[in-house]
């Protein structure tokens, strides 16, 4: 359950926005003044900048819930603004007000500015619609509250009242955020409550003994996660160090994402683009190890077992999974059945396997071919495998290549390959960027390219073997 924070009041006009796509985008591109007119508004009462929402409150969930939807998680969004105009909050709101003092004084053990006239309810101005401090009385019997509209602090900055003396009802206004945590487990029978470490010492105390002292009532287990970072960097919308779901789900099954989320949560995860073949061999090793086709110490047998019927929509043990920087080699060809034939050559798919499952290897490719593109790695580089390059070698060099064909047709992994280029090289007196040169014009007519001795490797051998020699 997600609780959208709309009723909140908008205390500064922020300096990138996001489209429902995810895109961000500069004030100039939108209604900025639909903003800067509403400071001190709720949320909800903002016309949405971009237009095609309702406001500026429901903009945001509704990004959010078509960021979820891709993910496969069930998230019910709950919006604050509705739960308060349907009356969902009267009746705590109504016992916070009867227990003031008491109120007054938890809170003043957690923050050193309640005062007497402290009141745990912020009423919105009928006249102005923001949210205002200036209460004035209370009629628990009429269950409304009082109030002047006043001036009211905001960041840096003041948000002018208007002045306007009226009345309100516990359903026109909200309650300060330490209070509405609280009150959100009461009305929503919340019984798990995850939060960032940097409510750990501070709202989560106080949203306890409010909960306890206060409202008498059970508070939720607790969790403290940590932050995530993006490239080593923390998470910033306004600094543009920001991946959006949609642009994850390009290079990542959903299931692998879900497996970024779900290992060490109390720990905190970076998230990097560059190195997400490394999250995918986790990922992949996970499944093998649920499946018991490797060995595994009982910790993490028990962490497999737990965890991965979270990640994946069905179980089935057909799937098949190929290396994901072996896909990203097999990207290096649009040819999907040239794909196909070379990873069934290579072993990486059964002969049984079925279509589904095939054609989730094929779409593993196509995520790694996008991952090789958008960071520009070593497998970003188009593999000429329909026709020869027009080449033009000396002699000693086509004597040297004829040479690594041999030791290629030999069997030998791409460590090895590696080193015999540098040695060919040395024997026949060819300086070795030279050589290296040769080969990345013979498979990607160009002058460089990925660590050839593994990357041959991964390729069917007899095809590497035929290109060394220059006969296909």
């Amino acid at each position: 359950m997600f609780t959208a924070d709309d009723r909140d009041a908008l205390r500064a006009v922020p300096r990138t926005l996001a489209d429902l796509d995810g895109n961000i985008v500069g004030l100039g591109d939108v209604d900025a003044a639909a903003l800067g007119r509403n400071l001190g508004v709720p949320y909800t009462d903002i016309p949405d900048p971009f237009g095609c929402c309702d406001s500026y409150g429901e903009h945001f969930t509704e990004l959010l819930a078509r960021q979820a939807e891709p993910l496969g998680v069930p998230v019910e969004f709950v919006s604050n603004t509705d739960l308060y105009m349907d009356g969902e909050f009267e009746a705590v709101t109504h016992r916070l007000l009867e227990r003031i003092d008491l109120a007054r004084e938890v809170l003043g053990e957690f923050q050193e500015t309640v005062g007497a006239e402290y009141v745990p309810f912020v009423p919105q101005c009928e006249q102005c619609g923001i949210l205002t401090e200036g209460v004035t009385g209370i009629d628990l019997e009429a269950g409304t509250v009082s109030y002047v509209c006043a001036d009211r602090e905001a960041g840096d900055g003041t948000i002018e009242g208007c002045g306007h003396e009226g009345t309100a009802t516990l359903r026109e206004g909200k309650l300060p955020w330490r209070f509405e945590w609280p009150a959100q487990w009461v009305v929503l029978d919340v019984d798990f409550e995850p939060f960032g470490k940097d409510h750990a010492e501070g709202s989560w105390p106080s949203g306890v003994a409010i909960a306890e002292r206060v409202l008498e009532e059970q508070p939720p287990v607790g969790m403290v996660y940590e932050w995530l970072t993006l490239d080593g960097d923390a998470l910033s919308s306004s600094a543009g160090n920001v991946v959006t779901v949609d642009e994850v789900l390009d290079i990542l099954e959903p299931e692998v994402f879900r497996y970024f989320f779900a290992k060490e949560p109390l720990k905190q995860r970076g998230f990097s683009v560059a190195s997400v073949d490394r999250l995918v061999d986790e990922f992949d090793r996970l499944e093998r190890v649920y499946f018991g086709e490797v060995g595994a110490e009982e910790r993490e047998r028990e962490f497999a077992e737990r965890v991965y019927p979270m990640l994946v929509e069905d179980i089935d043990p057909d799937r098949v999974r190929i290396p994901y920087t072996f896909a990203a080699v097999l990207g290096m060809t649009d040819d999907p059945e040239l794909r196909e034939e070379i990873a069934r050559r290579e072993g990486h798919i059964p002969d049984d396997a079925p279509e589904w499952a095939i054609e989730a290897v094929l779409a593993r490719v196509e995520r790694a071919r996008e991952w090789a593109r958008r960071t520009g790695n070593a497998f970003d580089y188009e593999l000429k495998r329909e026709e020869l390059p027009g080449v033009d070698f000396e002699e000693r060099t086509e004597r040297a290549l004829d040479e690594l064909a041999d030791f290629v047709a030999a069997g030998h992994d791409g460590e090895a390959i590696q080193g015999e280029i540098y040695e060919t090289a040395k024997r026949h007196d060819i300086p070795t960027g030279d050589f290296f040169a040769a080969g990345y014009r013979l498979f990607f007519d160009d002058v460089e390219g990925p660590k050839l001795g593994p990357f041959l490797a991964e390729l069917d051998r007899e095809f590497v073997v035929d290109r060394l020699r220059r006969e296909r």
